[in-house]
């Protein structure tokens, strides 16, 4: 069978987390300063789906990435290292005819103006997939379908995809959608960047950042892009070293079909669902619902700091973000406490030279989250922290 109705009938939620897109391999530099100087490059892997997958599965979750890569050597090692942290690669799928893109970045932090990446994915076997070549009983086999603005920037036959895959339907996994605004691959595109804000109003559960919000839509502030995207069950607006803060709204049915609004499977798919959103707690405020559905509750708003961190390199931060807030709501935590595992897990992140980190322990995440706000005030979180019994500042904590 072929074809998203197909996909949904046949699936079985076995894998947690499925998520699909361009996975790059990407070459880190020796030492820091421009590209032009850069004497040598080491080998890794990019590519922000992919990362939240390695990240899902690190953390113990049944994690799947789906997506295209070419017939050659820089295919082989992608999917050898993804699969290498745990996460199904089974439904990738080989391209002959199309390269697996590459791309070279230098040491900066990528909000500078001193940071530079070299690109060479045009062409590449991931822009080819299309609403034509993709697996959809691999995509619609899990509890979560996570996808991202970068897939759609990647070609129309990428944007038809997304607008398939997050279209209304009854027995849809929840969506996850991060907005990952790239300036650079909307340049000559026939779509304008506005249709990252129609695919997120489609998906249940939606990280954005504020900066990103601002550059792409012109919206200015967490409350004004909430009342732009009332939608999701679940917003959640980065704010850089200020935190994140967390729209969330348990009843709201979202942009799902009918039937899994109201807890019942299509014929044929899994009963084993899971919700965006989590009732209030009490630390969490409410505030007046931003849609023009009088039926629709108020959301609870639930602003949660972020953590101080000795930052190595702010590279894949915003993808393990996403995957500590997507394990914390697969285990059906609190909304603070999904936050809060999200600030964590990029913290990890940031703390070494790369996209991809092991992640802290569940029993020491779990310790941290469940300090109080003045001690997870304190906290300063150092490289090596991920593997330290505890930092210093929890010694402290009481």
């Amino acid at each position: 069978m072929s074809g998203p109705a197909a996909g949904t009938a046949a699936a079985a939620t076995t894998t947690d987390v499925v998520c699909l897109g361009e996975s790059m391999v990407t070459f880190l530099p020796s030492q820091p300063g421009r590209l032009a100087d850069v004497p040598s490059f080491g080998r890794g892997i990019g590519g922000a789906e992919s990362n939240v997958a390695c990240a899902l599965a690190a953390a113990g979750h049944r994690a799947a990435w789906v997506g295209r890569v070419g017939a050659d050597g820089f295919g082989d090692h992608l999917v050898e290292t993804i699969a290498s942290y745990g996460v199904d690669t089974s439904a990738v799928r080989r391209d002959p005819a199309r390269p697996t893109g590459v791309y070279f970045r230098t040491a900066t932090d990528r909000g500078t103006d001193t940071h530079e990446v070299a690109y060479y994915r045009a062409g590449s076997a991931a822009s080819a997939m299309s609403p034509e070549n993709v697996p959809y009983e691999a995509l619609f086999a899990g509890r979560v379908l996570h996808l991202s603005g970068i897939t759609a920037a990647l070609s129309p036959d990428c944007l038809a995809l997304l607008r398939e895959l997050t279209a209304p339907r009854p027995g849809r996994p929840l969506v996850s959608f991060d907005v990952n605004h790239r300036p650079h691959l909307w340049r000559g595109c026939a779509e304008d960047v506005s249709v990252l804000l129609e695919l997120a109003r489609r998906a249940d559960l939606v990280f954005v950042g504020e900066d990103e919000a601002e550059e792409a839509w012109g919206i200015v502030g967490a409350e004004a892009i909430r009342a732009a995207l009332p939608e999701p069950s679940v917003l959640v607006v980065k704010r850089g070293s200020a935190g994140a803060t967390v729209f969330a709204s348990e009843l709201r049915p979202g942009p799902r079909g009918a039937e899994a609004a109201a807890g019942t499977a299509a014929p044929g798919t899994s009963t084993d669902t899971v919700s965006a959103a989590t009732p209030a707690t009490s630390a969490d405020t409410t505030c007046p619902a931003t849609s023009a559905d009088t039926a629709t509750p108020a959301d609870t708003v639930t602003p949660v700091p972020a953590l101080r961190v000795d930052v190595v390199a702010a590279v894949g931060a915003g993808d393990a973000f996403a995957a500590g807030f997507l394990s914390a709501t697969l285990r059906g935590l609190p909304v603070r406490d999904r936050a809060r595992h999200g600030h964590l897990m990029a913290a990890a992140v940031l703390t070494v030279p790369g996209d991809l980190t092991d992640p802290p322990s569940r029993d020491r995440a779990d310790r941290l989250v469940a300090l109080d706000d003045a001690a997870w005030g304190r906290l300063r979180l150092a490289p090596g922290w991920t593997a330290a019994d505890r930092a210093p500042e929890e010694v402290r904590t009481p």
